[in-house]
């Protein structure tokens, strides 16, 4: 009894394994779902009139040049995956890693709660890349850290570079900006300094996770930062036209505003952007035309690519269950072809067995005539 029991435990095991496996991988699209359903939500508080009325009182030339910043922003934003991929030592096609981070950032961008929104999307595409679950894992940690360091660097370059009225009134607001700015720098200087000497891995629940080396622990700085800069170009396009306001004071309260919106994990950092930056507008100017270039910001950075990432990944998925008809058939067509050759391979050896009784036969015949 215990061998058969061993293997219905096995087998149960299998098939629980298998379950969490489709309900892990289906959730990408639940999620897809999601993002689109946040950034309904986001416009829809806008009316259509004040939308259009947003986007065509922006120069044209202002929009491309944001459309420009969003696309190399995504790029960036791709690179996450390439860098993660060098890190657990796998190599893809290109187009791979830049499918698999366009979507699951355009995605977890509007969504909310990038580790899982996005890591569901990346475990979709990434299993059916023959990549481990383990290593998916470590590629989705990996890539958290490769924000949190540039989250870090630019919290202290634009603590130093933003304006004090920027930060809100009050010393009590400034003081806790001035603990996360420090504290941002220490975070930074720890996890250099483990890149540097810490050569031990560190195991998390079984998984073995190897601190990056300096020069990787850079290109996680230098593209995090990458991603972030283009992001606030999105914006700065879509408002210098209306309000001057000096890039250095923009780019500190951009960083602040993003950073604060992803940790407070409200999509789009929605509310967040209009509080921070409602502190570095004059007063004497009209504080509505923060609104409109922040509906042309999130239309631009966060509606077109989650269409474009929708698009791409239907056409992609009916690929691939067109695909997978396709080989159903040819395997099919294979057994089919199989079974005759076989069915016809009997047929001959019996046709050879008759032939050769037939042959007996004659020769009993032939031998009987002549007695």
């Amino acid at each position: 009894m215990k061998p058969l029991d061993n293997k219905k435990t096995k087998n149960l095991a299998y098939k629980t394994k298998k379950i969490i496996k489709k309900i892990i991988s289906w959730a990408g699209l639940f999620f897809f779902a999601l993002a689109a359903y946040m950034i309904y939500r986001q416009l829809a508080k806008y009316d259509l009139q004040d939308i259009k009325n947003a986007l065509l009182s922006i120069p044209v030339r202002n929009l491309i040049y944001a459309s420009i910043a969003s696309f190399c922003g995504y790029v960036a934003l791709s690179s996450y995956d390439f860098l993660a991929l060098r890190y657990i030592k796998k190599k893809l096609s290109p187009w791979k890693w830049i499918f698999a981070g366009f979507i699951g950032f355009s995605v977890s961008n509007n969504a909310g709660h990038a580790i899982v929104s996005g890591g569901a999307i990346r475990y979709r595409l990434y299993t059916r890349w023959r990549v481990k679950a383990e290593q998916i894992v470590k590629m989705i940690t990996f890539s958290g850290f490769t924000y949190l360091v540039a989250c870090f660097f630019l919290i202290v370059i634009g603590y130093l570079i933003t304006p004090d009225h920027a930060f809100g009134e009050g010393s009590m607001s400034k003081l806790t900006t001035g603990i996360i700015a420090f504290g941002s720098f220490v975070g930074l200087w720890l996890y250099l300094t483990a890149s540097l000497y810490h050569k031990k891995p560190i195991m998390v629940k079984g998984i073995k996770f190897k601190i990056p080396k300096i020069r990787m622990a850079l290109a996680q700085i230098f593209i995090g930062s990458i991603d972030i800069l283009m992001a606030s170009l999105v914006l700065y396009f879509t408002l210098i036209h209306f309000i001057n306001i000096p890039f250095n004071t923009f780019i500190g309260a951009f960083i602040i505003a993003q950073i604060l919106g992803v940790y407070s994990q409200v999509p789009g950092g929605l509310g967040v952007f209009e509080l921070v930056f409602a502190n570095i507008i004059p007063e004497n100017e009209n504080q509505a035309v923060l609104y409109g270039a922040l509906i042309a910001y999130r239309i631009i950075y966060y509606l077109l690519p989650l269409i474009i990432s929708g698009i791409a990944l239907f056409s992609y998925e009916t690929y691939l269950g067109y695909r997978q008809k396709e080989i159903k058939k040819q395997r099919k067509l294979e057994i089919l072809k199989q079974k005759l050759a076989e069915k016809a391979q009997l047929v001959t050896e019996k046709a050879k067995v008759v032939g050769k009784k037939a042959k007996e036969i004659k020769n009993k015949v032939y031998l009987k005539k002549e007695q």
